[in-house]
């Protein structure tokens, strides 16, 4: 029996359907019975076909003798492919023809020209993939909409971009309060991803009615869609070498980021930032440039130590480093000896590091604290640098408070089609909502007069050091120290004042 393979990938006014393919492949049949073999959406880059792989099980039955195609490039597009088809072919005593090309492998001409057709058939299928490739890359240095999932915090909105149509992002505000809830909670030296979840189960808060999971919060905490990139996001990026498309002097302080996998990059682009390209948006962020940095930065720490760990012996941890290789120091407290040492985790994970040599814990935590002291003792009023503290509870209530206006603007928009009953039940709906959000609105208030309150407080805990809890003590060394790097001989520390 005669087989017909017709094969179409994309159905276009420029492509030969495979109807027609079929009444072509119908004359070289001479009359004889046939049997087709159809693939409708399937690309001829390899052999995963399933009308191909039946036609192939039908050859290995015995029973087809002979394989008509419209076209060479209909049945493959692959050198690799085509000979092992051919070979099989060959071994089964079953004969190819193409109809467009008027080729017989019944002669030794008519196969060696078949093999020169199919190798300029792969070419043309990687030049077309090539000119693809170039061309999203053009576009994708350009600010172009590129396609994907839309961001949470985002809604996607048609635009225009130098004469071009495409689409960008416009914040959703009610989803965007929660991305910088989840960013105010992360920045806390304590907050792990376990740590927002519980905070957000509760409080209810939940994404599109179902809970938030770790690879969600770990996405939107790495991602530069939300940033509003300024001069330090730039640097940040350049220096952990990945490709700015945008100059320095673009960067200042409104547009998210795009961020791409760069062709020669290695493993997760979140994780090794070095190779991938970082384009400027059209849209405008959400999160302020140094809330941003502070989380990513975090981010990249956690690597180098067991993820979600909280800190036990020593209120440095995570602050301090080894001065040799840049990994976190470890407190480790040993049952035969009463001293805790500081060691680097580097060593003792992989030995890949000599050590930063014998460091006590106790010693070095005096040290800090007394450097800690002198630091502040330059300033009359920490006021003359200060910066907005994180207040996870004040973008709860107004994360609440945008639901709950949501929900009035859609009780009063059915408002003007209601019966008398369902009047009724909108108008005492609405009253209670109105309460909510008066009560709510006034615990936010509250939370805003005082918040100045919390700049003074640095002050006092030095002052009250022995006294303080282990958490805030670790809070007041993440206000005042960015890093610690040190070894048994020196140690220097990086402040954020």
């Amino acid at each position: 029996m005669i087989a017909i393979y017709a094969r179409q990938s994309v159905d276009r006014a420029d492509s030969i359907s495979i109807e027609s393919q079929i009444e072509f492949c119908q004359y070289e049949t001479r009359g004889e019975a046939f049997q087709s073999y159809l693939d409708r959406g399937f690309s001829g880059k390899n052999t995963d076909r399933p009308a191909f792989v039946q036609m192939m099980d039908d050859i290995d039955s015995g029973l087809i003798n002979k394989v008509i195609v419209y076209k060479l490039d209909r049945i493959s597009r692959s050198v690799l492919d085509f000979s092992a088809m051919m070979e099989h072919f060959a071994q089964q005593h079953v004969e190819f023809v193409s109809c467009s090309e008027k080729f017989d492998t019944s002669s030794p001409m008519g196969r060696a020209m078949l093999n020169i057709c199919i190798v300029f058939a792969q070419l043309e299928r990687e030049t077309i993939q090539k000119r693809v490739t170039d061309a999203y890359f053009s576009r994708s240095q350009k600010s172009f909409y590129m396609g994907g999932r839309v961001p949470y915090g985002f809604n996607l909105i048609p635009t225009e971009l130098n004469g071009v149509k495409t689409s960008m992002y416009e914040i959703n505000p009610a989803e965007a309060e929660q991305i910088r809830l989840i960013y105010e909670l992360y920045s806390q030296p304590e907050c792990s991803y376990g740590d927002i979840i519980r905070y957000f189960q509760q409080h209810g808060v939940t994404k599109n009615g179902r809970p938030w999971e770790r690879t969600r919060l770990a996405d939107v905490l790495r991602n530069p869609i939300y940033v509003r990139a300024d001069l330090a996001v730039y640097e940040f990026y350049r220096g952990q070498g990945a490709i700015l498309a945008n100059d320095a002097a673009d960067f200042i302080g409104v547009n998210g980021c795009y961020y791409y996998k760069g062709q020669g990059s290695q493993g997760r682009k979140q994780i090794n930032l070095e190779g991938n390209h970082l384009v400027l948006a059209p849209h405008e962020g959400i999160v302020p440039a140094q809330l941003w940095l502070k989380c990513r930065a975090k981010c990249l720490e956690a690597q180098q130590v067991r993820p979600y760990q909280k800190a036990k012996n020593t209120w440095l941890a995570g602050k301090i480093k080894c001065g040799l290789c840049g990994y976190a120091l470890v407190d480790k407290h040993y049952p035969t000896r009463k001293s805790r040492y500081l060691l680097c985790s580097n060593k003792l994970n992989s030995h890949a590091c000599a050590g930063s040599g014998t460091i006590y814990s106790d010693e070095i935590e005096e040290i800090v604290y007394g450097e800690m002291r002198k630091k502040l003792a330059q300033f009359t009023s920490l006021r003359k640098r200060k910066q907005r503290i994180a207040n996870p509870e004040l973008t709860t209530l107004q994360v609440e408070l945008a639901q709950v206006e949501a929900e009035i603007a859609s009780l009063m928009e059915r408002l003007a089609q209601a019966d008398d009953a369902l009047f009724r039940y909108i108008d005492q709906r609405v009253r209670g909502l109105d309460a909510k959000k008066q009560e709510l609105s006034r615990r936010a208030l509250e939370l805003k007069l005082r918040k100045e309150a919390d700049y003074t407080e640095i002050n006092n805990h030095l002052t009250v050091w022995d006294e303080l809890s282990f958490e805030d003590k670790r809070r007041t060394v993440d206000q005042l120290v960015k890093v610690i790097h040190a070894t048994s001989d020196t140690i220097k520390i990086a402040w954020r004042i």
